[in-house]
C-alpha cells in the first residue's frame, strides 16, 4: 500500500500521557530521516516498531534515502523544536530542515520518519510522527528541504 498520509504515532502520545517514556519535545534531539515508497506506515504499531532502524519495523535502513554526506543515514537533525500553545491548539514545530551542503543527491524521496534520537529507554529511537511528502520528491546536486507545515510538525486541538 505504501504510503498515503501523514500521522503521530499512537505509542509516542500514549507516552507523553502516561510517562512511560520520557520524551522532552523542546530539549530532546529529534531527527527526521527520509524514506523511498517501500514502507507502508501505520501509526498503531508498537513503540519498539516506530523506532529508527528497529528490527523488523518499516524503518530500517534499507528503505532509508540518504546520501552519505549532506543527508546522513539516520537523518538530519531537527532545528529550535519548540512547543506552543494558542487558542486551544498545542503545536510542535521545528525550522525547517535541510540537508547538510549545497551538492545533495537524493531520489524517490517519498517521506520522513521522525523520531527522539535521545530517548534510550524504553525503546530507543522510538518514532514521534511520519510525514508523507504526496510522492516522489528528488534533488540532484543541490539542497534538498523539508519545509515543515505552518500548522506545525504536529499539532493537538485542545479545544
Amino acid at each position: 500500500m505504501a504510503w498515503t498520509n501523514s500521522k503521530v504515532f499512537e505509542q509516542a502520545a500514549l507516552a507523553w500521557l502516561d510517562r512511560t517514556a520520557n520524551i522532552d519535545m523542546d530539549g530532546d534531539t529529534f531527527k527526521a530521516a527520509l524514506y523511498d515508497n517501500t514502507p507502508t506506515p501505520s501509526n498503531t504499531v508498537s513503540a519498539a516498531l516506530s523506532a529508527y532502524n528497529a528490527g523488523t519495523s518499516q524503518w530500517v535502513v534499507a528503505n532509508e534515502v540518504d546520501d552519505t554526506t549532506e543527508w546522513d543515514a539516520g537523518g538530519e537533525p531537527l532545528v529550535s523544536n519548540d512547543v506552543t500553545t494558542s487558542a486551544g491548539v498545542i503545536t510542535w514545530d521545528a525550522t525547517d530542515t535541510a540537508s547538510g551542503g549545497s551538492s545533495a543527491t537524493l531520489a524517490n524521496v517519498y517521506g520522513t520518519l521522525v523520531y527522539d534520537d535521545t530517548l534510550t529507554t524504553p525503546v530507543a529511537d522510538q518514532g514521534i510522527c511520519y510525514n508523507y511528502f504526496g510522492g516522489a520528491n528528488s534533488v540532484t546536486n543541490g539542497t534538498f528541504t523539508i519545509q515543515w507545515s505552518a500548522s506545525g510538525i504536529l499539532n493537538i486541538n485542545a479545544a
